[in-house]
């Protein structure tokens, strides 16, 4: 029998981070599924952005530290290009008296596409910065993301209820 040559550690290191990622992404679709069965409220969309925030308490060690012109450029990356699928996919409608999430079959190919870019965009940066830096720029990045994202849904919910208000007077 021919034995095999061992895995080098780089290997085995990027399995575990596509492998967490794939399981993030999995979490973040059943989520999406569960989320599209039920009524959103304000508390739904405000929180998610709210309990993120906490994240930024890692910027506090300063191993975690990244330039002020990474930030910005990591926020504004987020918020300007990859929140735009989202966007795009995300469509909340009035049914009865209650404001739900229409599903889009785009989203999860939408949520798909931004694990398999974040995981590409990770093993570069995984090169050129600490593993504590990659964290803190893809934090930023995802947290310019959701804002924008819930920001919009928070605008259409206003809208939404606002009509209720109005027809139900």
């Amino acid at each position: 029998m021919v034995a095999l040559p061992p895995v080098p550690p780089i290997f085995a290191k990027a399995a575990g981070s596509f492998l967490a990622a794939g399981a993030g992404a999995i979490v973040v679709i059943m989520w999406r599924l569960r989320e599209a069965r039920s009524a959103v409220s304000l508390r739904k969309i405000i929180i998610p952005p709210l309990g993120m925030a906490t994240g930024f308490s890692m910027f506090v060690d300063s191993a975690f530290r990244v330039p002020w012109s990474w930030a910005g450029i990591a926020f504004l990356t987020g918020a300007m290009v990859l929140a735009w699928p989202l966007l795009l996919t995300t469509r909340l409608e009035l049914q009865g008296q209650t404001v739900r999430m229409k599903r889009s079959s785009a989203f999860l190919v939408v949520i798909l596409v931004l694990a398999a870019i974040r995981i590409f965009a990770r093993g570069y940066f995984d090169t050129i910065l600490t593993p504590q830096q990659t964290a803190g720029v893809f934090f930023i990045l995802a947290f310019g993301m959701i804002v924008i994202w819930r920001g919009k849904m928070l605008f259409d919910f206003r809208r939404l209820t606002a009509d209720l208000e109005t027809s139900a007077a």
